[in-house]
């Protein structure tokens, strides 16, 4: 009797094992183990230590998706990015082969202490947050949590070295509420491998290329208080092709033609003006690219003035050699008018028909033959006067001296353009190349 009451004993014993076994297999006998039943936890509000001195050290990696949009005027960039934290919760730890070997937990964000990281340059709205509204939990302690925002920061640009310029954009993440002495903020994965991994992923860059991310951390003195920073520094390179397809090449093509224009002689002015007003559309395209805030003027725009300026000077010297043509040719004009009538007027002075002589001779007293031979020698003399008065006259106003110095001058400005052109060029590429490796090195 005594025996079956011990094997009776012995079955239920084993029976609630069995049944203990069975419900710490539970992710709610986890829970309950853990406390996170209560809807009032104070796991939620405080830091998560049990000594407060002890620093809580949260990891933090940021992938990039996308650069959806760079506005250079408001010097601001969109991206696509993910966050992912992980911190330490001495609350929360457990022994997985006493809960059927449950490593890992997933519960409510609301329910633990999640850190006030914030980004410093963000000027994005509320709505393109999307935080993951579960935390996950392993059994050291450690927790998770994930988020993917479209971001809009705001970013220092130069744009000295447009439209083959390399923008550095930083995104700095701190606390707003805990010291460096209470939270420091570190990475999970070293730079090398963020980098790697965002462009792998990268789903939509535009007209930019991401070029590297690098990581820097710091720590931020404010009223005697250090607080820890996160500085991700995102370094994006401008696709330049379409900006020299439609500015450099046009620009550039102009300048071709108004060199050019120096051998034409018909249609002139008009065909510079028309070069000035195509550029003046280039300008205004440049205008509503470039920021008007830029402290040193952009290459692309010194540029784009210096062709303007160059074209305009080319045409006043155009109207100053139409000028000077218009002038010699009505100089020219008029001297040979004057010489002309000079010689009319001699002719019909110096006349002498006898037919119109033997009528005046009807009409007036017979002259005698030498009084008649010393009047045709003084007509003469007279008739040679005026002759060499008209020499001078057209001497002294002899056509194509303003002409000759109209070449003169086009010549000389031919020169001097084309020396001016050759020069810019050659010291406009040293300046941008030697900006370009110091970009780089830095």
């Amino acid at each position: 009797m005594s025996g079956l009451m011990t094997l009776a004993l012995l079955a239920v014993t084993a029976a609630g094992v069995s049944s203990s076994e069975m419900s710490d297999c539970s992710y709610l006998s986890l829970l309950t183990h853990l406390n996170l039943i209560q809807t009032d936890s104070p796991l939620s509000i405080m830091r998560p230590v049990k000594n407060w001195t002890t620093t809580t050290v949260v990891s933090l990696d940021m992938l990039l998706f996308g650069i959806l949009e760079v506005d250079e005027k408001s010097q601001t960039v969109t991206t696509q990015v993910q966050t992912q934290m992980s911190w330490r919760n001495e609350f929360l730890n457990w022994n997985s082969s006493n809960f059927c070997g449950i490593k890992m937990l997933t519960v409510p964000r609301n329910m633990l202490w999640v850190p006030d990281v914030s980004i410093q340059e963000d000027t994005s709205d509320t709505g393109t947050i999307r935080n993951s509204p579960l935390v996950t939990l392993t059994s050291n302690g450690w927790v998770s949590a994930s988020g993917r925002q479209r971001l809009t920061t705001t970013c220092q640009f130069k744009l000295y070295l447009f439209p083959f310029d390399t923008q550095r954009c930083k995104i700095t993440f701190g606390s707003m509420n805990y010291d460096a002495e209470s939270m420091i903020l570190r990475t999970i994965n070293s730079q090398e491998t963020l980098s790697s991994v965002s462009e792998l992923i990268m789903i939509t860059q535009g007209e930019w290329e991401l070029l590297n991310m690098t990581i820097i951390y710091d720590s931020l003195e404010k009223q005697n208080v250090a607080e820890s920073r996160l500085i991700y520094t995102v370094i994006i390179m401008r696709k330049p092709m379409l900006y020299v397809i439609n500015l450099i090449v046009p620009l550039f093509y102009f300048l071709i033609l108004d060199l050019a224009s120096f051998f034409i002689r018909v249609e002139k002015l008009s065909f510079k003006v028309t070069l000035l007003l195509s550029i003046s559309v280039l300008l205004l395209l440049l205008q509503d690219m470039l920021p008007s805030t830029e402290a040193k003027l952009p290459l692309m725009a010194s540029f784009c003035v210096w062709v303007f300026a160059l074209v305009g000077l080319s045409i006043l010297e155009a109207m100053l050699i139409d000028f000077l043509l218009g002038f010699d040719g009505c100089c020219g004009n008029n001297a040979q008018n004057a010489v002309n009538n000079q010689e009319v007027e001699i002719q019909l002075e110096g006349n002498t028909d006898p037919s119109a002589a033997e009528e005046r001779g009807h009409l007036g007293p017979v002259m005698k033959p030498s009084e008649v031979e010393l009047l045709m020698l003084i007509l003469e003399e007279v008739k040679v006067a005026r002759m060499e008065t008209g020499r001078h006259v057209k001497d002294d106003r002899k056509p194509g001296r303003y002409t000759r110095l109209a070449q003169i001058i086009d010549s000389v400005y031919f020169v001097l353009y084309f020396l001016n052109v050759v020069g810019y060029l050659v010291y406009n590429n040293v300046e941008w190349l030697g900006s370009y490796v110091s970009n780089k090195k830095e």
